[in-house]
């Protein structure tokens, strides 16, 4: 068993709830119009999964939020700073961002990278030695540590792409597809970093394809939708509110014909429509004549997740593509 030691320095924080708002954010590229007037307030600490589908303008808002692409209008405060009223050396060590693209210097070795970007955090040299050497045991970098980033494997580049952007311990941390072609290990180091920097008071933003992620990290989640955030809510609040239980069937030889509210996916017959009750389905179907010839294999019940949610409330959007917020908690 690997015993992971998480040792923060604790993060100031400043008064009042929010680590993260912003009210009516707009911005478009010529005629088009990304961001609508977007409301978002994250709480100090949390870890906010914010989701879309691609070209929602997840990318865009994250710009907007990290002083990187001022919006057209509306007001943003991270930890009480207008990212476009503060001078970028304070700003910037109130935020850190690893964006999906990585951002490490291929010639320098994993310290140096770590202790360079230290020092244009503004640590002194024996704090970023110090807490180049913390980073690099947390993320499992040890053996590494005077190897070229050049020369490192997939996972470990995006581990010290991730490390680089916590290296000053930000109040405030964006992480834009953190485990995208990360392998098992580094996909566990940096979720287990995520969890522990939040637990010690960092608040995150976080964007991800693999929706298991946020729900191993219990994060609250945000859905990006026609450039406005249309369903905003815990984890178990979102969960409650969309996610459906399902069936899977399989059967003994061929499957029967067609019937309709059911389809075959990866050889399995599914209903193709949200399920309240798992066992009235199943009840329901073997009434059907078409069902009486047929022989099962196995019957899956598919517990609700958040993978089912996330399509429930991709699917209500669809039927409300510019109208107000479906469902919102804050």
């Amino acid at each position: 068993m690997i015993v992971r030691r998480y040792i923060l320095q604790p993060v100031k924080n400043n008064s009042g709830e929010y680590a993260l708002s912003c009210r009516q954010v707009r911005k478009s590229f010529g005629s088009k119009q990304v961001l609508k007037g977007v409301d978002l307030e994250v709480r100090r600490g949390n870890i906010l999964g914010l989701l879309g589908r691609n070209g929602a303008g997840k990318s865009t808002l994250i710009s907007a939020l990290t002083g990187l692409g001022e919006p057209d209008s509306g007001h943003i405060t991270v930890e009480g700073h207008n990212p476009y009223r503060t001078p970028s050396r304070i700003f910037g060590r109130v935020i850190g961002l690893a964006p999906q693209d990585l951002g490490i210097y291929p010639h320098l070795s994993v310290r140096d990278n770590l202790r360079g970007m230290a020092g244009l955090q503004g640590l002194n040299t024996k704090q970023c030695s110090k807490r180049a050497d913390e980073l690099i045991e947390l993320m499992g970098l040890g053996f590494q540590s005077g190897t070229a980033a050049e020369n490192l494997s997939g996972g470990q580049k995006r581990r010290l792409h991730t490390a680089m952007a916590m290296v000053h311990n930000p109040p405030v941390l964006f992480l834009d597809e953190p485990t995208v072609g990360a392998d098992v290990e580094a996909r566990s180091r940096i979720l287990d970093m995520v969890k522990a920097m939040s637990r010690q008071g960092t608040t995150i933003i976080y964007t991800t394809h693999y929706l298991k992620e946020l729900e191993e990290m219990g994060a609250d989640l945000a859905f990006l939708i026609d450039g406005r955030i249309q369903v905003r809510g815990s984890l178990q609040e979102v969960l409650h509110k969309y996610a459906r239980a399902s069936l899977r069937i399989s059967f003994v030889g061929q499957a029967p014909g067609q019937i309709p509210g059911w389809q075959m996916s990866e050889g399995f017959l599914e209903p193709d429509h949200p399920v309240s009750s798992p066992e009235q389905e199943l009840a329901r179907l073997l009434q059907k004549p078409v069902m009486k010839e047929a022989r099962l294999s196995s019957v899956t019940i598919v517990q609700p997740d958040i993978e089912s949610a996330y399509m429930a409330v991709m699917g209500a959007s669809s039927s409300n593509p510019a109208g107000s917020p479906a469902w919102e908690d804050r």
